[in-house]
């Protein structure tokens, strides 16, 4: 059975003073994955958003939104949606879809400078592929791709935004990044496109892993 360590901080880091200061930021985006979410307009037609507060819990997928946006507005008739996860190298596509809205007219919440428009795939220079499950298309491209349906959106504490709880039905995933023979991601293949402070990274080298991993370092290629 593999066994992982924990890894001692360096004397010096343990050592060190640490000042904090108080600050007011005008966001909390501290390291967040960017998602890609389609959905269904009203029309048929399908609506394309980036959003940078996602989170798993098991199979099912947490996401925020803004209230007046085109996305919230789908999801609250129309619960099928599809989550796909960018590659790094694909952010300037994120953030060519950033000051557009698929609300006509631009709800006046929508900061200075965004626009409506109707097609966002190919103003973004992305394309659409069917799902199995739901109507809304997989974004073509992203190495991770979610067919979901919204189980509950519901309005957060400060009613600004709109929380949904989506139950995740399939998963595509780029051969690339699955361990062969196995239904794992692996995790030194895949890097999400993270939005640090209104900035996009990738991640870096690997610095450890969790003791639960169920992909190792020496457990990545099967048996023979």
């Amino acid at each position: 059975m593999y066994t992982a360590l924990p890894r001692p901080l360096p004397a010096a880091a343990e050592a060190e003073t640490v000042t904090h200061l108080e600050i007011e930021p005008s966001i909390l985006y501290f390291g967040t994955p960017v998602v890609l979410l389609s959905t269904e307009n009203q029309d048929g037609s399908f609506n394309l958003a980036p959003i940078s507060s996602a989170w798993a819990l098991g199979h099912t997928v947490v996401i925020g939104l803004g209230r007046e946006g085109q996305t919230a507005h789908n999801l609250g008739s129309r619960p099928d949606l599809v989550i796909s996860l960018p590659a790094p190298a694909q952010w300037p596509s994120v953030e060519r879809l950033a000051p557009l809205t698929g609300r006509n007219p631009v709800p006046a919440s929508k900061p200075e400078g965004c626009r409506f428009e109707p097609d966002k795939f190919a103003a973004a220079g992305l394309t659409g592929e069917p799902s199995q499950l739901v109507r809304p298309p997989r974004v073509a491209g992203c190495p991770i791709q979610l067919e979901a349906r919204a189980a509950r959106v519901r309005p957060d504490a400060s009613g600004d935004f709109v929380i949904v709880e989506a139950v995740v039905r399939k998963v595509h995933a780029d051969s690339r990044i699955v361990v062969p023979g196995t239904d794992h991601i692996d995790p030194a293949a895949w890097s999400p496109l993270v939005y640090n402070f209104r900035h996009y990274f990738g991640l870096g080298p690997e610095l450890g892993h969790s003791y639960r991993t169920q992909t190792p370092p020496d457990a990545k290629e099967p048996a023979s």
